[in-house]
């Protein structure tokens, strides 16, 4: 029998590693819940003189300690005073010193936003003109790396973790009470428990690391811990521990004193503590997600937490009593068909919860249907949304295998055929010498004689059982949905580490909101090289032509309007009136008398000379220019 089942067992955990890696490779580094809308100095902006200090605006209330903006001086020096101050209206800054020289300086900032999830970033501007910089930033974003890694796995550890615990114990309480002395189901829930514990307690170590330097030596550093402690994610933390220690106690309870009741009233009266107690446990556990993430930010926060707490104990009924029930069909000796009717009534109240705070939650997190495509947290929900689909399909075929499981007689689906036993024990009795004949009596002999007629009684009824199809049948859907569920699970916890999409959103309008409306701005430039077949027109485009990042697009045409195929294109720029320039753009060749550059750095607002090199042949080239105002 193991050795039929071991083949399945082993293709679910490659399921699960699989997809876990998959999953988390796309992850890391974590997508930052809170954006840089603006700053003053701008990034890009050259400033005659240097400023007093340097403010950041984000989308969202952040986190903020000493240290977190640091502005470094074209040298690599570190310029600012080190004290951040908060101005209000989600804007922080940072007092520079006096005396600062001209060139470029580099912003960098980390902070942590206000549902715990690290951000990071850095930008330049210039006092007087652009220079050189020998600042080098790291490529690692915050929450990247091997401890960002590490993090990750442990927030799926802790979700699988709270819903083999809470999900394994309500399947026993409400469906099974049997299966409380069923060893199988009593490692399911203990390990669970395990699972949660384990991955908080790695949580609460590597958060220092994680929201901070990222560096794997700063995992056991007593002063981050100390910090972390005092935050609202450390909080949560230490309160789930908290949680887990009476829930120890109720896994004391359930597994030892419910078990050995006899008395119908002591354990309906134990039952009913459990149930209120384990209720208080499961939702202060599913507690500490919502008040420390997704649901504690955002709009409707009083309305989100509690509907996050739901929604996680939904998930928790559903996916953990599946596992409980995929243990029981293939661990334990047999289940009652009354235990699998009930969980099904359970699974479909669980799925009702799931869809009304699911619709819920995605409103409250995108706020468009724009977002459902056009962001990252969409595009996973959206396959989220397919898997549970796919979820529901598998458990609705369950659901006929266990109508029909259910419809059978119960004597035919908990034992095997009395004649059967009767025949199994004739035959044991037959191997089986008189006590009288062995000395008077062997104990021994009898306790193994004993041992060996259970086993044959055992695997007799594990025989008829699995013979079943029936209850084959519901083994393979029940399989078949836990295996989704890994997935769901997996795609969950990659969603919860996500931008939402209304963040997304509210953070590109007040970006925009932030930069003055400008036109792109379009040039025509008539040329000629003097040479054969040397004249044409220039066209040249810039888009959003204003102070920042714009898209350069060069097309040369003939005479006749034709794309004119050349082999080289060259742009500068000139600010006269500053003593900027020129800044030199070469565009790539993307297409026949199509050259662009993305990412040209207009650093201030002015009337600038556009010049444009044209060469159509090894000896032929020319420069033409015309003035524009940007920004």
């Amino acid at each position: 029998m193991r050795q039929a089942i071991a083949p399945r067992v082993r293709l679910l955990l490659l399921l699960f590693l699989a997809v876990t890696g998959a999953l988390f490779a796309q992850a890391a580094p974590v997508s930052a819940h809170a954006a840089l809308t603006g700053s003053d100095p701008q990034q890009g902006a050259v400033v005659d003189q240097a400023p007093s200090q340097v403010s950041l605006t984000f989308s969202e209330k952040v986190a903020m300690s000493d240290g977190s903006v640091r502005v470094l001086d074209p040298k690599g020096k570190q310029v600012d005073t080190g004290k951040t101050t908060d101005l209000g209206s989600n804007t922080y800054a940072v007092n520079l010193h006096e005396g600062l020289p001209d060139g470029t300086f580099t912003v960098t900032y980390q902070v942590v936003s206000a549902d715990s999830h690290p951000v990071s970033g850095a930008f330049t501007f210039s006092v007087g003109a652009p220079s050189k910089t020998t600042v080098s930033l790291s490529d690692q974003e915050a929450g990247g790396g091997v401890v960002g890694g590490l993090y990750g796995f442990a927030r799926y550890v802790a979700y699988a973790g709270f819903v083999l615990f809470v999900g394994g114990a309500a399947f026993v309480l409400a469906c099974w009470q049997r299966g409380a002395g069923v060893r199988p189901m009593q490692r399911l829930v203990v390990s669970g428990w395990l699972a949660l514990t384990a991955a908080t307690l790695a949580m609460l170590l590597l958060r220092g690391s994680y929201a901070g330097s990222g560096k794997v030596g700063d995992i056991f550093d007593l002063s981050l811990l100390s910090q972390v402690l005092q935050t609202k994610t450390g909080a949560a933390l230490v309160s789930r521990l908290l949680l887990l220690a009476a829930g120890a106690l109720f896994i004391a309870v359930l597994f030892g004193a419910f078990e050995k009741r006899e008395d119908e009233k002591e354990k309906q009266d134990l039952t009913f503590g459990l149930a209120i107690g384990g209720s208080v446990v499961a939702a202060g556990l599913a507690g500490t997600w919502a008040l420390a993430e997704h649901a504690s930010t955002g709009i409707q926060t009083g309305i989100a937490m509690p509907v996050d707490v739901l929604h996680l104990l939904a998930v928790a009924a559903w996916l953990g009593g599946l596992s409980a029930l995929l243990v029981a069909l293939y661990r334990a000796p047999s289940i009652d068909s009354s235990a699998v009717r009930r969980f099904s009534g359970v699974a479909f109240g669980s799925v009702a919860v799931l869809a009304a705070t699911g619709i819920y939650q995605s409103w409250r997190q995108l706020g468009s249907w724009s977002a459902l495509t056009g962001t990252s947290y969409g595009q996973l929900l959206l396959v989220k949304i397919g898997l549970v689909a796919v979820l529901v399909g598998v458990a609705w075929i369950s659901r006929r295998w266990t109508a029909r499981l259910t419809s059978a007689p119960e004597a035919e689906m908990e034992t095997e055929d009395p004649a059967d036993t009767e025949d199994a024990e004739e035959r044991t009795d037959e191997k089986e010498p008189a006590a009288a004949h062995v000395g008077g009596g062997d104990s021994k002999r009898a306790a193994q004689l004993a041992r060996q007629r259970a086993a044959v009684a055992t695997a007799r009824e594990k025989r008829a059982r699995d013979a079943d199809p029936r209850r084959s049948g519901l083994r393979r859907s029940v399989l078949a949905e836990a295996g989704v569920a890994v997935v769901v699970l997996a795609v969950t916890t990659v969603l919860t580490s996500t931008e939402p999409g209304r963040t997304v959103e509210d953070a590109k309008a007040a970006t925009a909101a932030s930069q003055p409306e400008s036109a792109a701005l379009s040039l025509e430039m008539p040329f000629d090289t003097g040479g054969q077949d040397g004249k044409g027109i220039a066209r040249l485009e810039l888009d959003p032509a204003r102070v920042g990042g714009n898209d350069m697009h060069v097309y040369v045409e003939r005479p006749n309007g034709k794309a004119f195929d050349i082999p080289e294109v060259k742009v500068a720029l000139t600010l006269e009136a500053k003593d900027i320039g020129p800044l030199p753009v070469v565009p790539d060749r993307i297409a026949t008398g199509h050259w662009t550059a993305r990412g040209v750095q207009i650093p201030m607002t002015g009337n600038w000379n556009i010049a444009v090199t044209v060469r159509t042949s090894d000896i032929d080239q020319v420069t033409v220019d015309k003035n524009a105002q940007i920004g």
